[in-house]
């Protein structure tokens, strides 16, 4: 089976979230689909195994710990994938634990995915979660599986050092630290932590957009944003909000391509 490395949500090298794509010849136990994951040590490795004729692609993400719902950067990853060797229409459907997501490309290159919006509600924060973030908050919401901790500035968000340990005890899978940007080149900014599910800082998040694109668009009037996740790789996602949906666009490099031997 083949399998690749690829940088999602950059056009460069070594920067944006580098995601595991496994394409699988046949059905594997889930516990196989972990351990290559755990393997791979990325913070997501999506697993893709093609339909039958007109049926949509089968498609699975697991961190090095534990499967999840939703990677917005492992869709993109496995997208870019099927795109550069040639073997998908510029439509893809993508069958997951989140519904049929699609997938598009258009004449320049831009992948875009359409995931569900994850809109959050106001909460008040968890015992220790503004002190594990060690960040002053200013508003403090909550999805199905995130906490998302506004603060004053894109300078409080790039100061923010979490006690990992401490964040693993808050009952959600990750926390989002967000500010508006003060960059010229982006509309809000973001870091994304989730020791949890044995991540402890994403490099660029896309499940976490589908939290923050509803947020931010809602805050600045604007349905059409462009976030700055400023983890130390970076990277960049623009997003659209149309109802309850929330498209996702984005660029990849293919970095490694082999074959499995197991």
């Amino acid at each position: 089976m083949l399998i690749y490395t690829v940088d999602s949500f950059t056009d460069e090298f070594f920067k944006g979230n580098p995601a595991g794509v496994c394409v699988l010849d046949k059905p594997v136990p889930d516990a196989w689909m972990q351990s290559l994951a755990a393997e791979m040590r990325h913070s997501e490795t999506a697993f893709l195994l093609a339909g039958g004729a007109g049926e949509p692609y089968s498609l699975r993400w697991f961190t090095p710990t534990a499967e999840v719902a939703l990677c917005g950067h492992a869709t993109l990853a496995t997208a870019h994938v099927l795109y550069s060797t040639g073997t998908a229409p510029e439509t893809l459907e993508f069958s997951t634990k989140s519904g049929i997501l699609s997938v598009t490309r258009d004449k320049y290159g831009l992948i875009t995915m359409d995931f569900p919006a994850k809109v959050l509600q106001e909460a008040a924060p968890p015992p220790g979660l503004i002190e594990a973030l060690g960040v002053k908050h200013v508003w403090v919401g909550k999805n199905i599986w995130d906490y998302l901790v506004e603060v004053e500035s894109e300078d409080d968000v790039l100061a923010a050092s979490p006690d990992f340990r401490a964040l693993e005890t808050v009952d959600a899978r990750g926390t989002i630290v967000t500010a508006r940007a003060s960059r010229p080149d982006a509309d809000y900014v973001s870091r994304f932590f989730a020791p949890r599910v044995g991540v402890p800082e994403d490099p660029v998040t896309g499940s976490a957009h589908c939290a923050l694109a509803p947020y931010w668009a809602a805050k600045l009037g604007s349905d059409t944003l462009v976030g700055a996740q400023l983890s130390q790789r970076g990277g960049s996602i623009r997003t659209t909000v149309r109802g309850d949906r929330v498209e996702l666009s984005g660029r990849a490099v293919t970095v490694l391509s082999g074959t499995l031997h197991v």
